[in-house]
């Protein structure tokens, strides 16, 4: 495994270089071989959280809601919502859930894993924008975007705080337009 360097920042945005520094590499997490990009230096920082949270919002749109993937996405989306004037849901993990509109099983770089979307919170129709912490192989993005439309909303597009280009992770979208604060 090599260190890929400091992380790139779209358009070179001042705010945006400060939240780059805080991101972490974490070698070898949650397996041997894979470089985990921890986020939680930028969450705990008041003025990088408010960067990223502001610059997120500005993309959403005219959604009707934001939905935060498990875990870190849940803060982000959460705190996106709230910007753009939106409601907030969670696609939470297998288990989590009293009531399950849709439940989709999916490939990770080191296993698999499952999400699940909580029943009677996204209406059919509705027009949701996706947030994740972090877009890898697109994986968890994919399958979250198939749980939303399965219940009937469409989804309008994807915000990441870090994209990790060399996975390709976007090309799992398809058509959904993917955004990327930082790139890596």
């Amino acid at each position: 495994m090599t260190d890929p360097g400091p992380v790139p920042v779209a358009g070179g945005e001042p705010e945006l270089e400060r939240v780059a520094g805080l991101v972490r590499d974490v070698p070898d997490y949650p397996s041997p071989g894979i470089l985990f990009r921890d986020i939680t230096p930028v969450l705990a920082d008041a003025e990088a959280f408010t960067a990223v949270t502001t610059e997120l919002a500005a993309l959403v749109g005219e959604a009707d809601l934001v939905a935060g993937v498990e875990a870190r996405g849940f803060l982000l989306g959460a705190a996106v919502a709230v910007v753009a004037g939106t409601g907030v849901v969670t696609v939470r993990k297998a288990g989590k859930l009293p009531r399950v509109a849709a439940s989709r099983t999916y490939e990770l770089e080191y296993g698999t894993a499952t999400l699940e979307l909580p029943a009677d919170t996204v209406a059919r129709g509705a027009r949701v924008f996706l947030v994740d912490d972090v877009l890898a192989t697109g994986g968890t993005a994919a399958a979250a975007a198939e749980l939303l439309r399965e219940v009937g909303a469409t989804v309008v597009g994807f915000g990441a705080l870090l994209e990790l280009t060399a996975l390709n992770g976007r090309a799992r979208l398809g058509d959904v337009p993917v955004h990327a604060l930082l790139t890596a």
